[in-house]
């Protein structure tokens, strides 16, 4: 996964922090289809992750608008509810405003 291409700030990141729980075989998908998905919201700008013990998976967003559509997503709301039934033993979400970003990534 490469870094996200993200636009000059202000915009937004939501930082979804997962400690895996019991992944039924009918769960075993959802990561990937939400970030499918993700993709074709309105508002979203990138994502990137990483997974050891802890699932971090950082979403770029427009505004606090698309946010709130992605959050109230039927098939999102679907996933949440998958995750809260036991796919995640625990996971916090963060919401921030990015204000500054620099960096460096070869062509």
């Amino acid at each position: 996964m490469k870094i996200a291409d993200t636009p000059t700030p202000p915009y937004y990141a939501v930082i979804f922090t997962i400690k895996a729980g019991k992944i039924k075989d009918e769960d075993a998908g959802i990561a990937g289809q939400m970030a499918r998905l993700a993709y074709e919201q309105e508002g979203f700008l990138g994502m990137e992750a990483a997974a050891e013990d802890l699932a971090i998976m950082v979403s770029y967003w427009k505004d606090t608008e698309s946010i709130q559509r992605w959050r109230k997503n039927a098939e999102h709301q679907m996933a949440q509810k998958a995750g809260k039934s036991g796919m995640f033993s625990a996971f916090k979400v963060r919401i921030s405003k990015v204000e500054r970003d620099y960096g460096f990534q070869p062509e």
